[in-house]
């Protein structure tokens, strides 16, 4: 059995991707969120790095955070999977995209040149179909961030087939891969216990209605 470390977002594909990755037998032994500069929030969708150790420890599974900035980002990420392949002796790592080619290119690109497997358990599979799964998977989610056309009413429900069907309804895809929303997951197959979400305010800003993390 593989070991294998997941580009973690804390959202609901790389998730969805984990398990999937887990039920073709690779083990998964640590998640690599790449943050801001100050290491305080990820670069992915701003999410404190409290949150994500909550994640993983509520996983059982181990968290490395890398500060970077955007120029230094694959230098940092190239760095980081030299590290984890080192301390935890992994040969893979599990991505959750789905089908952004330039995404899947860069991947495949820094890990040949550490020589692990880029995984892509979520790779081409119908954007709607995979929404459904996710949520029939057991993967609970709730929207941390979404653009003006959803609005603040979606910030803290819970990503579900209703609110799938409205998505499509309003015109956005149904799993925000082109960046719409971002999502947090709270529990799911992988969890020993549910993540608790602290009681925060919204802001609104960059035409992005987002929980704003800065009072936990």
């Amino acid at each position: 059995m593989k070991n294998v470390a997941c580009s973690w977002s804390g959202g609901k594909d790389c998730c969805m991707a984990l398990l999937e990755a887990k039920a073709m037998g690779y083990n998964p032994v640590v998640l690599l969120n790449m943050m801001h500069e100050d290491g305080k929030t990820s670069r992915s969708h701003s999410l404190p790095v409290k949150m994500l150790r909550q994640q993983a420890k509520a996983m059982n599974i181990n968290i490395v955070t890398i500060p970077t900035s955007r120029d230094h980002y694959e230098i940092n990420f190239i760095h980081a999977l030299k590290q984890l392949k080192n301390e935890f002796n992994i040969e893979g790592i599990v991505y959750g995209d789905i089908d952004l080619v330039a995404h899947r290119d860069w991947q495949e690109r820094v890990c040949k040149i550490v020589e692990l497997e880029a995984i892509l358990p979520l790779w081409e599979r119908k954007r709607i179909t995979l929404a459904h799964e996710i949520v029939d998977a057991g993967i609970e989610s709730i929207i941390v961030a979404a653009n003006s056309v959803m609005g603040e009413r979606f910030l803290g429900e819970t990503y579900s087939s209703k609110m799938i069907d409205e998505l499509q309804e309003i015109g956005v895809d149904s799993c925000g891969e082109d960046g719409e929303f971002h999502s947090f997951v709270v529990n799911s197959p992988l969890h020993k216990n549910k993540v608790q979400i602290p009681d925060c305010p919204r802001k609104f800003k960059d035409d992005f209605h987002f929980i704003d993390w800065q009072t936990i």
